[in-house]
């Protein structure tokens, strides 16, 4: 009896959708009708027994096509990147508020400058990168844009290589994968078709508050930026309230051919994360004491 309760569950419960049908649920009510008391169940268990061989015959060829057809986590997501200059100088708590007035009166309503941002994916690695598109028609670009700047993952092997153009030099950090400690909040907001979560996280060195949106269906790490480690991939960043915003704006599913791939030549100086965030710390407080913005010299 138990035998047939558990074959009852596994019709409903271990199968996809796409094999759910009427005539499956009609035979899961006759299978529960067997645990009844009846005149003739011994007469039928030999019968039944081969009905339910058959039938479980039949449905695992579906099962495993069912699985086939499920997209592969692959693919290209554009980001658009949006500056703003002056909440970006808002945000500096080291600047004096007359300093911070007069820069906001020379920025007015121009403050904000677009760019995109390319991020490639596979289920186990990533990478993202500037894009050469232009998010503005009349975006001449900015000469910094033009510094080297790629951000390669691999989640299965826990690595990180990171190649960053700053202060006049190129640094490769070689290191074992740096996730922020994020704090998962129970807030939703849709961000490019996809329901997403809120996270938080406090950059203690750049002095940035981090709101990351992260979409549970689509499981992957990775995020942009150096923005990873959530139960899914990272589609909006908003940094000191709108200071920096990156957002999903278009997000292609397929396969991907070496889009993967980094220049072959790359020169620079080999690093850690923690060599790469001593020279951030060291960076920001000579500009802290200069009462200069840091970020006029590093990523933001």
């Amino acid at each position: 009896m138990i035998g047939y309760r558990l074959s009852v569950i596994g019709c409903v419960i271990f199968y996809p959708p796409c094999v759910r049908s009427r005539s499956v649920l009609s035979f899961c009510k006759k299978l529960s009708a067997l645990n009844r008391p009846s005149a003739h169940f011994d007469s039928q268990i030999h019968f039944d027994m081969k009905k339910i061989l058959l039938f479980f015959a039949l449905l695992l060829p579906l099962s495993a096509f069912a699985q086939d057809q499920q997209p592969p986590l692959e693919g290209r997501i554009r980001y658009l990147i949006i500056h703003d200059w002056a909440k970006k100088m808002a945000s500096v708590d080291y600047l004096s508020k007359q300093r911070k007035e007069r820069i906001a009166y020379m920025w007015g309503n121009d403050s904000e400058w677009k760019m995109y941002a390319n991020f490639f994916f596979t289920a186990n690695e990533s990478k993202y990168e500037d894009s050469e598109e232009k998010a503005e028609a009349d975006d001449e670009g900015y000469s910094w844009r033009k510094d080297a700047y790629y951000i390669k993952r691999n989640f299965e092997k826990n690595t990180e290589y990171d190649v960053i153009e700053m202060l006049g030099k190129t640094y490769i950090i070689e290191d074992s994968l740096y996730m922020p400690e994020w704090k998962i909040h129970n807030d939703l907001k849709e961000v490019a078709g996809h329901i997403c979560m809120k996270a938080y996280w406090e950059d203690t060195v750049k002095q940035q508050k981090v709101v990351a949106w992260f979409a549970q269906d689509i499981p992957h790490s990775g995020g942009p930026e150096r923005f990873c480690g959530l139960p899914g991939l990272i589609l909006e960043v908003d940094v000191n309230n709108g200071a920096l915003i990156v957002m999903a704006d278009l997000i292609e599913m397929k396969k991907l051919d070496k889009e993967l791939d980094l220049p072959k030549k790359i020169k620079g100086k080999k690093i850690t994360e923690a060599e790469y965030q001593e020279i951030l710390k060291k960076f920001i407080e000579e500009k802290r004491k200069a009462e200069e913005p840091y970020f006029w010299g590093i990523r933001y």
